[in-house]
């Protein structure tokens, strides 16, 4: 899926809106932060992310147990759509996600196995939940609030804001 030197790669050619289905599976870079559970503030829509994953997420691999059937296990696993990733109504999006990269206009990063090759280096890179989550089913669901983090929502490659 990489794309050979003199042509431009199709993540950066074609719009997710016309993506294939393998071509749209492939953007996932597998960092599993998506799995991870979110609180949303319902009057400001701020979105505050936890430590504690998807009971399908395998904590090694970072990818769903059970992709097929994952319905079947979690009714409300989002199933990503090419256009309100373009909305941005997907607020809850890591900050280093491809699908929100390109909606974005910018680049996919060293990291990402389209980019490098190697699905293992999102892991290196330290942008994966590898060894940092606890599974939903190891905690009481009230008790989400305890398990608040910022490392989930932030994009350790971001330029640093520079302050006047």
């Amino acid at each position: 899926m990489t794309a050979d030197h003199g042509t431009q790669p199709f993540w950066e050619t074609k719009p997710l809106e016309a993506l294939s289905d393998e071509e749209w599976d492939s953007l996932c870079d597998g960092c599993g932060r998506c799995c991870l559970n979110k609180l949303e503030d319902e009057e400001t829509g701020e979105i505050f992310w936890t430590n504690v994953a998807c009971k399908l997420l395998d904590h090694t691999s970072c990818r769903c147990g059970d992709y097929e059937n994952r319905w079947d296990h979690v009714p409300d696993c989002v199933k990503l759509d090419p256009q309100e990733v373009v909305e941005q109504s997907y607020t809850w999006l890591p900050a280093t996600c491809a699908y929100r990269l390109i909606a974005e206009g910018r680049k996919l990063y060293w990291w990402h196995p389209l980019v490098c090759g190697d699905p293992g280096m999102i892991h290196v890179a330290g942008v994966s939940v590898r060894n940092r989550v606890i599974s939903e089913e190891d905690i009481p669901a009230d008790t989400l609030e305890d398990h608040l983090e910022e490392w989930p929502g932030l994009d350790p490659f971001a330029e640093p804001a520079i302050r006047l």
